[in-house]
């Protein structure tokens, strides 16, 4: 493979004028496919003087990451696999003092700077707690990119405010820079910058750039010459090459297996016997087959043949078995164990005697609110052990959902999912935004945005909202908004308007679930499976919806019965009046016959 990224190193430690050395660094460079995939870690941790024990604390944070980052899976970015490691290391020195005699005195436990490198792809991700030092050099420029982190007190007193083990909480220090070839990295302990100029360093590394470790040595040496009572540490990186493949490479790799013939019913197909064809699109075909091995049903899944000549289509295509294949989860469509030769390009999942949540909707029009409770729990249970990997689904609707005889809800389509860690790799072929189906895609994506778990979400709400009306919250408008000024015009339509008697409570969990602003959504699916069994006090406390929202037809009847009423009550006091006023007349018409009479 041409163009791999290729990293030296070289690297000096000493321990000076002290007597031990309290420093220590490392180096690993991975093999394909976990240079790739992890990329190269350079390594650094300094120990703190008035500790007896942080040598300890050092060695512990430098193998520790670079052991225990390699181990973490491939689908977190580089920041989530290394801040995970810090933090339980940090975690692990922290218990270690607070177990040991220095509990009460932080400055004597198991405590360290720490500073590392992670280059993956054409990025260099840098990850840093303390006041060990990361320089780059570019055109003669010796650049610093760290931080320190010290708290000074006088001009000749400071005191470390962040380091490994210090305390129970870690805050990190990370950015993520791209890079080029030739670009020279140093990793240095303050017994060293301190004691040598930014010239000394440059004019090293231009004499000697071929040895970095004479380099390394030279610098170390120098530091001690000017007076350094320090141990002294140094790492030299040097980028040598960038991953550089072209789209012709890796399609050649991703086509290496020729695709299938037409599968037909009753064929004999790389030890599997074709039943029937279960579905057929332009994107893939779907059958139902008997393992003649273990004579267990499965499902085979191949590519379009008219589209064979599309990488990114290829690439997503095998990427569906990758991402199953790291999935364990009772809801996630699980794939088949490969036991045998595979001759063609294809994919083998279990087999789910069942029928999709789309086919479900047609059978239940109108079900009751327990059951979408159930349903949409196991839905969300899937779609966490997505996320717990950095994965977003993108493409979650009705049709990518089984439900099986037993009741058992899966998730069965990953065509469309966004892999943190795999985003993150360098690759030539052109990708296209996947935006999933229009009428259950989070508005985001339609703002050529990026998805994340709360664009999950919205789809998980309105597969909710669908279930119990038939209809969409938004009906057809959101695909339609292409800037956040039309997506703060859309027009929730309320479930209570339906003739379902759905309790408030549900409606406000549901719109909140679906707020075209991602940012006013749950932050985390739990909070919204919660909310849909138990009532929200936020929504409780709310001012009931008045009921011309909730019920329209009876509030316009119930108007209209107040204003007969109204009507007749006056029409009765009218007739009242018209009756009082008649008989007064009459007597005030006899009573003037009566005085004429008298006077005559």
């Amino acid at each position: 493979m041409s163009g791999t990224l290729k990293i030296s190193v070289g690297q000096y430690s000493d321990k000076g004028r002290k007597e031990i050395n309290q420093d220590f660094h490392g180096v690993y460079m991975p093999k394909e496919p976990q240079l790739s995939s992890k990329g190269v870690a350079i390594a650094m941790a300094d120990g703190i003087s008035s500790s007896t024990v942080s040598h300890i604390a050092s060695e512990a944070a430098v193998t520790g990451f670079l052991e225990d980052y390699f181990c973490t899976s491939e689908a977190w970015s580089v920041k989530k696999s290394a801040q995970r490691v810090l933090l339980a290391t940090n975690s692990w020195l922290h218990a270690q003092t607070q177990q040991s005699q220095y509990r009460y005195d932080k400055d004597r436990g198991y405590v360290c700077t720490f500073s590392a490198l992670i280059f993956k792809s054409n990025t260099a991700h840098i990850f840093h707690v303390g006041d060990t030092r990361i320089y780059r050099l570019q055109d003669n420029h010796l650049e610093q990119l760290t931080n320190d982190h010290r708290l000074w007190v006088s001009q000749d007193k400071s005191y470390l405010s962040r380091a490994l083990g210090i305390d129970h909480h870690l805050e990190i220090d990370y950015q993520a820079l791209p890079i080029e070839m030739g670009d020279r990295f140093l990793l240095m302990t303050d017994g060293v910058y301190e004691f040598v100029n930014h010239v000394f360093i440059i004019n090293a590394i231009k004499k000697h750039g071929d040895d970095l470790a004479t380099v390394a040595t030279m610098i170390v040496n120098e530091a001690y010459r000017q007076g350094s009572s320090d141990n002294l540490t140094i790492q030299i990186v040097a980028v040598e090459e960038l991953p550089n493949q072209n789209a012709d490479e890796i399609y050649r790799q991703i086509t290496e297996l020729p695709f299938p013939p037409t599968l037909t019913a009753r064929m004999i197909f790389d030890g599997y016997q074709i039943m029937r064809e279960l579905h057929n699109s332009n994107r893939s075909h779907v059958y139902l087959a008997m393992d003649t091995e273990t004579n267990t049903p499965v499902v085979i899944k191949t590519p379009s043949i008219d589209l064979r000549n599309d990488p990114a289509y290829l690439e997503n295509f095998l990427m569906e078995d990758w991402i199953a294949r790291r999935i364990d989860s009772p809801h996630v469509l699980k794939p088949c164990e490969q036991t045998r030769k595979r001759n063609y390009l294809y994919i083998v999942t279990e087999f789910i005697d069942g029928l999709t949540l789309k086919q479900w909707m047609i059978d239940n029009p109108k079900p009751d609110l327990e059951t979408v409770r159930g349903i949409i729990d196991q839905i969300a249970k899937g779609l966490r052990a997505f996320h717990r990997l950095e994965m977003v689904h993108q493409d979650l609707r009705p049709e990518n959902i089984m439900i099986d005889s037993s009741g058992t809800v899966k998730i069965i389509d990953f065509g469309s999912t966004r892999v943190a860690g795999l985003t993150e790799m360098n690759s030539p072929i052109e990708r296209h935004p996947l935006l999933g189906t229009a009428p259950y895609s989070a508005p985001e994506y339609f703002l050529g945005e990026n998805g994340t778990p709360r664009s999950d979400l919205f789809s998980l709400g309105v597969i909710t909202y669908q279930m119990l009306t038939g209809n969409l919250p938004y009906g057809t408008q959101v695909a339609k908004c292409k800037t956040k000024a039309a997506q703060n015009r859309l027009n929730y339509y309320s479930i209570l308007n339906n003739e379902r008697a759905i309790p408030a409570w549900i409606d406000d969990t549901i719109k909140k679930a679906v707020h075209p602003n991602p940012y006013k959504r749950y932050e985390a699916l739990s909070e919204f499976v919660h909310d849909l069994r138990y009532p929200n006090q936020t929504f409780l406390n709310k001012t009931h919806p008045p009921l011309i929202e909730r019920d329209p037809v009876t509030f316009w009847k119930s108007i209209s019965l107040i204003l007969t009423i109204i009507v007749v009550t006056l029409l009765i006091q009218l007739r009242n009046e018209r009756e009082i006023t008649s008989s007064n007349v009459e007597k005030g018409f006899g009573g003037s016959i009566d005085r004429c009479r008298r006077q005559g």
